[in-house]
């Protein structure tokens, strides 16, 4: 496990990002709170990319809980067949959206625990919408943000909520509204799985890794 990295360090990686990407967004399509929830959860194990394309028509006709519900299990399936796991996961959006409609009056609950009761919806989910939909300074840590977090040193740990409680310890608080967006969006294209891209990092200066491919 890499070293953590000391206090202002995490400051300047952090303004750099700022500096360069002041108001960074999740690549994942939405309408709406509901839409979000949904989008998140048929993104485990699959791309943003991939989700967009399968969603795109689904949320134009189901962009509610009650329109899933009416849309069916088999319209569901129909629509996301393209995505990993898709039939379970049509299962679960419309288990979820059963829930909502019986539980919540039909809209999304703002509190991780409701969320985290809903079929498919785990911590990083839960976290996504309340950072995404309600701007909580919520955590969701995925591979990208464990990868950079402990080659970088900025939240080194041993698992994703050991990552997710160092970043909330060390990531300064006026960036931790966008801080999973920011270490998301380097992982996914900077400092990648393989061949991380090094020479075209802006924190490179500031990393921990030792391995850095120049």
């Amino acid at each position: 496990m890499a070293k953590q990295l000391d206090y202002l360090t995490i400051r300047e990686i952090f303004r750099r990002f700022h500096a360069v990407q002041p108001e960074p967004k999740g690549e994942l399509d939405h309408v709406n709170a509901y839409t979000l929830v949904v989008a998140v959860a048929l993104s485990a194990q699959a791309t943003d990319k991939g989700v967009n394309k399968a969603t795109r028509d689904l949320f134009a006709i189901a962009d509610t809980p009650q329109k899933m519900l009416d849309l069916g299990l088999d319209g569901v399936t129909a629509h996301i067949k393209t995505i990993g796991l898709f039939r379970q996961k049509a299962k679960n959006v419309i288990k979820l959206s059963q829930i909502l409609v019986d539980d919540y009056g039909g809209e999304v609950p703002n509190s991780r625990a409701a969320l985290q009761s809903l079929p498919g919806v785990g911590r990083k989910t839960a976290n996504v919408v309340l950072n995404m939909w309600w701007q909580y300074p919520a955590q969701a840590v995925d591979t990208h943000i464990f990868r950079v977090g402990n080659r970088t040193g900025i939240a080194p740990g041993k698992d994703v909520d050991q990552v997710e409680r160092r970043i909330e310890d060390h990531v300064p608080a006026d960036y931790q509204q966008h801080a999973h967006h920011w270490l998301i969006l380097h992982g996914r294209y900077t400092c990648v799985a393989r061949k991380p891209k090094c020479a075209a990092c802006l924190i490179r200066d500031l990393c921990l890794f030792d391995d850095k491919v120049l």
